[in-house]
């Protein structure tokens, strides 16, 4: 499927923007799941938003465990080349630290970055767990 370098360009940014939201909410949804819960917000703890914040992380992690690029990385740079566009190497987070900050570090950098923020998430789902369970409770009193 040929696509016009505009559409390609369009396709590949709106792919980038879609790339930084989620890794927003990776890093966002641990410090709104810690906050939160010292400050009382109740929302922080819905089922939806807890799985959806910890399926992401481990998504994130198996990848750079397993070597894998990340699809929406693998999909920029396919749209950015079918556009004309340069494309980068290596991983997205990889990429624009190494562009916004000029750090350059090792994939094991990285794999042992994303295994310990896991980790985080983990203690935090420990320590303030979604409250499921008292919905569940709040239905059948």
């Amino acid at each position: 499927m040929a696509l016009g370098p505009s559409l390609a360009n369009g396709l590949a940014n709106t792919v980038l923007v879609v790339h930084v939201a989620v890794a927003a909410f990776v890093v966002l949804g641990l410090v709104l799941a810690v906050t939160g819960n010292l400050r009382g917000w109740c929302w922080v703890n819905k089922i939806w938003f807890r799985v959806a914040h910890l399926a992401a992380i481990f998504v994130v992690a198996a990848e750079a465990w397993l070597g894998l690029v990340c699809p929406l990385t693998t999909l920029e740079m396919w749209l950015r080349s079918q556009g004309g566009e340069q494309t980068y190497a290596g991983g997205f987070v990889e990429h624009w630290l190494q562009r916004l900050l000029y750090y350059s570090a090792p994939p094991w950098v990285f794999v042992l970055g994303y295994s310990v923020f896991a980790c985080l998430v983990l203690a935090a789902w420990w320590y303030f767990p979604p409250n499921a369970r008292r919905r569940v409770d709040e239905r059948a009193a």
